[in-house]
């Protein structure tokens, strides 16, 4: 069966289509958001970078993707893997990996680092991955297995880890900006393969909003 729902804003305009596809072979609902002008359109018609959303063009998304289509080409020259690279840059793996993906931003004290690793990069690329990169992502990605495993796993752990959090720490959450992600493996007792991902950011308290504190208070006109 398909639900199909539209959640049409006041002005009537960019409604938010949600689509539930509930294949009987999975046994498990899949999720595909689409926020485009006024409708929900088919994938064909976008950029193989994926489809233009505010604030991040056309142009800039094909620009992305070639960037990030070079990158992995020099790495795939190298040879070497992500923890690889990460090693001699002095990042985790999960930063590094991003770094080539286009959603962090090489800093200058690793540049250096970077090109004796991936001497593939050209210059013209290394200093586009210097600039504050657009962090993004095509919501169609949500439909690749390992990424929607992990959203379906914080989803159903999401309550439960909120509460944990407070009950160490207190009213707040963890920031995804002060932040390190690290992807490794292990070994279990029955001698199967084991994914551990670890995350680790730093807790930021909700403030009590002080008027004494508050450094530029709105204009009372």
């Amino acid at each position: 069966p398909i639900w199909l729902e539209s959640i049409v804003p006041s002005d009537n305009r960019n409604p938010l289509m949600l689509v539930m596809l509930k294949p009987v072979v999975f046994g498990l609902p899949i999720f595909l958001v689409c926020l485009y002008a006024g409708r929900c359109e088919a994938q064909a018609s976008c950029p193989s970078s994926g489809c233009a959303k505010s604030g991040l063009s056309s142009v800039a998304l094909e620009e992305k993707a070639g960037l990030v289509a070079r990158l992995l080409a020099a790495k795939e020259a190298s040879g070497k893997t992500f923890d690889d690279i990460g090693n001699e840059l002095g990042l985790t793996n999960a930063y590094t990996a991003n770094l080539f993906y286009g959603q962090a931003q090489l800093k200058p004290g690793t540049v250096l680092k970077l090109r004796k690793a991936v001497p593939g990069i050209s210059e013209d690329d290394l200093t586009l991955m210097q600039k504050a990169p657009m962090r993004s992502f095509d919501p169609s990605i949500l439909q690749e297995p390992t990424v929607y495993r992990l959203y379906e796993a914080i989803t159903h752990y999401g309550e439960a880890i909120k509460t944990l959090i407070n009950e160490q720490l207190g009213d707040g959450i963890m920031s995804a900006i002060d932040f390190y992600l690290d992807v490794g493996h292990t070994t279990g007792k029955k001698g199967e393969k084991r994914v551990v991902i670890t995350m680790n950011g730093k807790y930021l308290p909700h403030v009590e909003q002080m008027t004494a504190d508050n450094t530029v208070p709105g204009p009372r006109d």
